[in-house]
């Protein structure tokens, strides 16, 4: 099938990237020049494990091309893909400009059928919305289905190949089977449901997946406070089958670009439709709150941080990914530099992505682990990438002007840190929140250790 993908975001570049892999005659199109010029040259705008390789392979074998024209790529194709984002405005709703515009522009080119499949994540209620759009721009025939996608950033090529379900939303019957025939080479999983249906089906699911994620970083919370290890806590709830253990693993918080903006985007769904999501409301706080534990708990050890040199591991919202993007870290490093603190940042992929939106005087680039903690007074584990929790602990401490380790993803165990001399901090887990060793340093630039967890 030829088909035309406009947008290439992650969500786009990757199922037009895919399909190709499948055989079929793919072009991807977007606006920013600079970026069609990249990906024609051979290189990618994002950090995808396995991306490159699957693009160019499938542009040297010619089916995979990229162009600004949209018109002429919707002309040749059967079916058209929009994965053209829909970022938050002010108010939580989904901005919808982008695209409204490109439907203008492929009613202009529309010469012929088109099976059209929106994969942008949009409010209940959009697909029918563009239907009428294109409907009074043009009068060729043409199918308007709703194709949520459910990637997840780090691991979309995989994703995408092996998914759960693909979940398809259409008001005809035949405009269904002709996008689920599209994906079952992708697997047999094929819920075929109406337009509005699976466009609440995407918002759902996120909103489930992060309030999974805010229950359980509340109850890390508690476990702090009465003595008991949530990670065992999480292990015990997952072996229930109707509670499952996939997102109950205890940190900081989500971040990236979906679920903070779909939580917000639904509440503000259920607002115009006068009912208040409560529940979802405080998933959102939860999350927002949790993130600043990390600095919470380098307050109750030393107090002022005015001078205080933090190290900071990890700037990516997850790891595999560059995406920074409603990170965690973004706020974590704002509060320690209102707080008068001196960062030290790392990360393995994603620091050029953060320093050109968060630069500051009193933050230090650096290039790995170590050379980030040469004489921090803490280190702050915030990203989970393989190599922070593989770092050699005695070549830590030595870098180091304090033995602290505050660990905001749950990296290190006990076997690890037994003799190490750090005085060490996690979410959720009293029994290793304790005192390890003795520091090196004068009384008056020592922590109050007994303050740590």
């Amino acid at each position: 099938m030829r088909i035309a993908v406009v947008g290439t975001g992650y969500v786009g570049l990757v199922s037009g990237t895919c399909f190709a892999e499948l055989g079929h005659d793919v072009v991807c199109v977007d606006k920013d020049r600079a970026k069609i010029a990249l990906l024609a040259g051979g290189d990618i705008p994002i950090h995808e494990p396995g991306l490159r390789e699957l693009v160019a392979r499938n542009a040297e074998a010619g089916r995979l091309g990229f162009t600004t024209d949209l018109g002429a790529a919707v002309e040749r194709a059967e079916a058209v893909i929009l994965a053209v984002g829909t970022p938050s405005l002010p108010n939580g709703e989904a901005d919808l400009t982008h695209l409204e515009g490109a439907v203008r522009e492929i009613a202009s080119a529309m010469n012929a059928y088109k099976l059209i499949m929106t994969k942008s994540t949009v409010p209940v209620g959009t697909n029918a919305r563009l239907r009428a759009l294109l409907a009074s721009l043009t009068d060729r025939p043409f199918d308007i289905v709703s194709v949520p996608e459910f990637l997840r950033e780090g691991s979309a090529v995989k994703d995408t190949f092996h998914p759960d379900r693909i979940v398809v939303g259409a008001d005809r019957e035949e405009a269904g089977a002709a996008a689920a025939a599209l994906h079952r080479p992708l697997t047999d999983r094929i819920f075929v449901t109406d337009v509005r249906s699976a466009e609440m089906i995407k918002y759902a699911s996120n909103a489930f997946l992060a309030t999974k994620i805010s229950f359980i970083n509340e109850i890390a919370n508690i476990c702090e406070k009465v003595g008991a290890d949530v990670g065992q806590v999480a292990a015990g709830m997952g072996l229930d089958n109707r509670i499952g253990s996939s997102f109950l693993k205890a940190g900081i918080g989500y971040g990236g670009s979906c679920f903070p903006k779909d939580t917000r985007a639904l509440i503000q769904i259920a607002g115009n439709v006068d009912y208040e999501f409560k529940l979802l409301k405080s998933v959102v706080d939860v999350n927002r709150d949790q993130r600043f534990s990390v600095v919470r708990k380098l307050r109750r050890l030393y107090g002022d941080l005015a001078g205080r040199t933090i190290a900071v591991w990890g700037l990516a919202f997850k790891p595999n990914t560059d995406d920074v993007r409603e990170s965690p870290a973004v706020d974590i490093v704002a509060a320690l530099l209102d707080l008068g603190a001196h960062v030290r940042a790392c990360d393995p992929i994603a620091l050029p992505n953060f320093r050109s939106c968060h630069d500051h005087e009193r933050i230090a680039w650096c290039g790995d682990a170590l050379e980030a903690a040469q004489g921090a007074d803490a280190v702050c584990l915030l990203t989970e990438w393989p190599e922070f929790a593989a770092v050699d602990l005695g070549r830590l401490r030595q870098a180091m002007r304090q033995p602290v380790l505050i660990d905001g993803r749950n990296q290190f165990d006990a076997e690890r840190l037994e003799g190490a001399g750090f005085a060490y901090s996690s979410i959720g887990r009293p029994a290793l929140n304790r005192e390890e060793g003795e520091a090196a340093e004068p009384a008056d630039a020592q922590p109050n250790r007994n303050n740590i967890a």
